[in-house]
Parts: structure tokens; sequence; C-alpha cells
């Protein structure tokens, strides 16, 4: 069985996200303990599996996602990283479809081998700032949001760009403020750097403290910017150590993420799963 290691949303190796992803032969997926010690193994922000589905449905593979510690209902990087190998390789023509814990995500292969993902948009709900908030960022809130049921986390605006690059967050105090995690977000401050907003994301409560590149957080970002800029096509620079660029265009309902990948690593597990 084969593990690939691709680095999401870039276009240059050791940097972007990196994913582990495994492709299975047929149904149905090994039991999820099984599942969840590989990605312990990998260590990696996210281990995705996938599996062909019968022809005819409304999805063409399933897939499921696991971060070192537990399985999560949605991820943007894996996800790409996914499609990534199976347009890659041949397994799979210019579109794909995936059956998941958040519903049917669809992805879309272009010339220039970015990859465009198809999924639901989060729903924001104003918060006040839970008790602890800022003193575990480091950081006052201009504002705070709850992303829905499927993101799960807290979206924190923050005054500026530079204030989110500085944060030094105090990861075990972060657990006891969010079901998921946190993202923190602010405008770009040189509207001619190439995005329009900065964001970094924090999840220890699944055992991520910092996540280089977090696709689904942008499901919250996109309407959020949009709302605030005027506009539904934006690009957020989510700014890890690793970094990394995702093209967002606000569709209702549905939020397109775009982005490139990279295959860093192709090796063989010995042990099965």
């Amino acid at each position: 069985m084969r593990i690939r290691i691709v680095d999401a949303f870039t276009d240059r190796p050791f940097t972007g996200n990196p994913a582990g992803v495994v492709i299975l032969d047929s149904a149905p997926f090994p039991e999820a303990e099984r599942l969840q010690r590989l990605a312990s193994e990998l260590n990696l922000s996210e281990t995705a599996y996938a599996h062909p589905l019968p022809p005819g449905g409304d999805a063409d593979w399933a897939l499921r996602w696991f971060t070192p510690a537990t399985e999560v209902d949605l991820c943007g990087h894996a996800t790409l990283a996914t499609a990534h190998v199976l347009h890659a390789t041949g397994v799979t023509d210019r579109t794909v479809r995936f059956a998941s814990r958040s519903g049917v995500l669809g992805t879309t292969a272009h010339e220039d081998g970015s990859l465009t993902l198809d999924f639901p948009t989060a729903p924001l709900t104003p918060l006040s700032a839970p008790a602890g908030l800022a003193e575990a960022l480091g950081a006052s809130p201009l504002s705070v949001h709850d992303t829905g049921e499927h993101v799960g986390d807290l979206l924190v605006e923050l005054a500026d760009e530079a204030a989110v690059r500085a944060l030094s967050p105090d990861f075990r105090a972060l657990t006891a403020c969010s079901r998921r995690g946190v993202i923190v977000t602010a405008a770009a401050e040189d509207p001619a750097s190439g995005y329009d907003f900065v964001s970094r994301g924090f999840f220890p409560a699944v055992g991520i403290d910092e996540d280089p590149v977090t696709g689904s957080a942008h499901t919250a970002l996109a309407p959020f910017w949009s709302a605030r800029l005027g506009r539904e096509d934006l690009t957020g620079l989510q700014a890890s150590a690793r970094s990394g660029l995702v093209r967002t265009s606000l569709r209702g309902e549905r939020t397109m993420l775009t982005g490139s990948a990279v295959t860093v690593l192709d090796g063989e597990l010995l042990t099965g799963l």
C-alpha cells in the first residue's frame, strides 16, 4: 500500500501544508483505530484515506481525514492533496467528487496544475469573546464568530496584519476556548501584496498547535472578508512559518477554494492497515 506526502496550497516543496494520502483499492475503510494509528505515526496535520465508490452515485470516492489525535469532519488541504494524487497518477480525470462527513465535496483540476475545491460555506454567528481568549492569544479581538458544526472553530478578527503575525499563543489555554480551534485574521496591510487578508490557525484540541495552511478555515474567512471588502473573489495568505495561499470564491452556500499541490514523497507501507 502506497503512502504519498503532498504539500498543499503551494507550488513549491516544503512549503504549504503537508498531508498524508492513502488511496485504498476498495471499500470498506479499515477500522478507525487502524487509520488513526497510521495518522499518529505520520504525525502530519492530516492524513487522508480514500476508496472508490460504485459508479452512478452522487460521489466517486469516499474520503476521511485524521489528525495525529482524532478524526475530523472537514479538511481542505488534505482534500486538495488527495485530488492532486488521483489526478497526477491518472486514476481520475478532471473532476472528482468525494463523499465525506461534510457531504459531497467536488474538486476540479485545471490546466495550470491548480485545483479548485467546492466546499460548503461556513455559517458565521457573532459571539462575545469567551473568557480567557484574549489572554490565551495574547491579543484583544475586534470581533469573534462561531463557524458552525462542520468547521467548529472560532473566527477571531485582530487589529492588523502585524498583530496576527506576532501571535505566540498559550496553546494549553486555547483548548478551553473552542470546540476545534481558533482562526485569527486581519486585513492585508499592503493592498499590492498579492493577498487580501491574512490568517493563522491554532488547533491544539485536535493535536495541532498551529496548522500551516487550513483550507476549511477559508470557508469561514471567505464570507467574512467578502462582506467587508465587497468582492466575491479574494486571496488569503496563511501566515504560518511554512505559509501558503488560498484563492477563495464565495458562491452563496458554497465556497470555492483554489490552490496548487506538490508531491514530495511516495513510499510503501510495509505493515499494512
